[in-house]
């Protein structure tokens, strides 16, 4: 009889436990996959590039796109221009 109470007591107190730690867990048994990468979100903000066009940030580091020349070929970061300007974009 002794053993029947002790059984019982200790399935009330697993239950009382896991009814706890469901209710105070904000996600409750979802699976949370370690390698999935969390989503990157960039400022909206634009550089102004020396043609007049701008460009935004990229992700997954938010830096700014190069800036595009005329002739639809990409001006890499640390150009320096025909005026003597360099491009933002130090290296």
């Amino acid at each position: 009889m002794q053993n029947r109470i002790l059984i019982l007591s200790l399935i009330a107190v697993i239950l009382v436990l896991g009814g706890l730690l469901y209710i105070y867990n904000p996600e409750p048994f979802e699976y949370k996959n370690p390698k999935e990468e969390k989503p990157v979100f960039c400022t909206m903000d634009a550089k102004l590039c020396p043609d007049g066009s701008y460009v935004g940030r990229i992700p997954p580091n938010c830096e700014f796109a190069a800036c595009p020349t005329g002739n639809g070929t990409i001006i890499p970061p640390g150009t320096v221009f025909e005026d003597g300007t360099l491009n933002p974009e130090n290296p």
